[in-house]
């Protein structure tokens, strides 16, 4: 058995449901200090909702080397129903050539090839020009809020550069290494109340019937064009999710309807000017109406660079293909670490399986995925070492 296989098999059987880590971070921290990493736990969130994040660090050969973090999230979502699995979720079982287990796939394998490419690495390079950094969370799946975030905002106050990021998403669709995401679009979402008066509806003339009212403005907004993205990103996508009007009975005309929706948007739009946008529609139809907004993330890119160009040799070296560059997919913890490092990358293994039923990854996977973590950290280091000679 590999190192990262059996690493992987140590994280996997740790039930590590959002927000418990479940000692993982434990598992990953006695490792690490004995890489000559300085470890910090910072635990954040209510006590009914605590997460473990782990921040960890070992410096480069100089005090100005570049700094590259491996981040990721040691939460898996919930099992579903136990008697749908064929194995427990939570023992590491092999069948046919797979790994089955919550967080197969999604994503303690990529975790398992962050600890043993660094140990590799680190074996070859003791004093690499790099500076190396571990950010482990345990609030990813869940609401976000206490997990990589806190910790970014923690290192921003501290005034921590961070130059470099691979997060540990399965990006990967066919085979490993076809795919790699060098960003994700923005996510916000709104609540709309829509306000009528309600009535009988045999006498419509004494009530107002929001959403007849509403219909007409929500036409209009699905129709929009909000913007042509980009060579790197789709145009921007504005969806309802949800409606919600009426008493329940059928003779009673509602006194509002609430609607809730999503904007997936690039970067060739702002937060700010999608909001006004809808809010002109909103004003242009006389609705009388309430508005929320929360914003989950804005876009980030990497435009090809070192990073990139370090990650796209190290996969065509261990597989033999061209990767893909894509924005594609929902949100991930980068778009919260892109605000304090210029390059942030997401590559990981393959995601046909993750969130469900009988979660698994080839185990054929697993050692290229550890190999690609590791020559990126390869070419990075002697593209940092060629350029000083230069």
């Amino acid at each position: 058995m590999s190192r990262t296989l059996h690493l992987t098999e140590q994280l996997i059987s740790r039930p590590s449901v959002t927000p418990d880590d479940a000692g993982c971070q434990a598992l990953l921290r006695e490792r690490l200090e004995a890489l000559g990493f300085a470890c910090e736990t910072l635990v954040s969130g209510p006590e009914n909702f605590r997460v473990t994040n782990l921040w960890a660090k070992r410096p480069g050969a100089t005090p100005d080397a570049p700094t590259l973090v491996f981040a990721g999230h040691t939460d898996v979502v919930p099992t579903g129903p136990l008697e749908q699995w064929k194995s427990d979720p939570f023992t590491p079982t092999h069948r046919d050539g797979r790994l089955y287990g919550r967080g197969a796939s999604d994503m303690k394998t990529s975790i398992a090839a962050f600890v043993v490419a660094t140990e590799e690495f680190l074996a070859a390079q003791p004093q690499p020009n790099l500076a190396l950094a571990l950010l482990i969370t345990s609030d990813e799946e869940g609401p976000s809020v206490d997990g990589t975030v806190v910790v970014c905002r923690t290192l921003k106050e501290r005034g921590e550069k961070l130059d470099f990021c691979i997060v540990g998403e399965p990006t990967s669709v066919q085979r490993t290494g076809d795919m790699i995401k060098n960003g994700r679009r923005g996510t916000m979402s709104g609540k709309l109340i829509v306000k009528g008066v309600q009535g009988h509806i045999a006498y419509p003339q004494l009530a107002r019937n929001p959403i007849h009212q509403a219909m007409p403005a929500l036409a209009e907004l699905a129709a929009i064009e909000w913007d042509r993205g980009n060579a790197y990103f789709p145009p921007t996508s504005w969806q309802v999710s949800n409606i919600h009007g009426g008493t329940g009975a059928t003779n009673v005309i509602p006194g509002q309807v609430v609607i809730d929706f999503n904007f997936r948007f690039s970067s060739e739009s702002t937060a700010e000017a999608l909001q006004q946008r809808l809010i002109s529609v909103l004003e242009r139809h006389e609705l009388e109406y309430e508005l929320q907004w929360t914003l989950g993330g804005h876009p980030f890119l990497t435009t090809p660079g070192s990073l990139v160009t370090a990650i796209q040799g190290a996969i065509r070296d261990e597989v033999g293909i061209e990767t893909e560059l894509s924005t594609t997919g929902g949100t991930s913890d980068g778009r919260f670490i892109a605000q304090i490092c210029p390059q942030v990358i997401e590559f990981g293994p393959p995601n046909a399986t993750i969130h469900k039923i009988d979660e698994h990854i080839a185990v054929a996977d697993i050692e290229p995925v550890k190999n690609i973590y590791r020559r990126t950290l390869e070419n990075l280091n002697a593209s940092l070492i060629h350029g000083a000679a230069a």
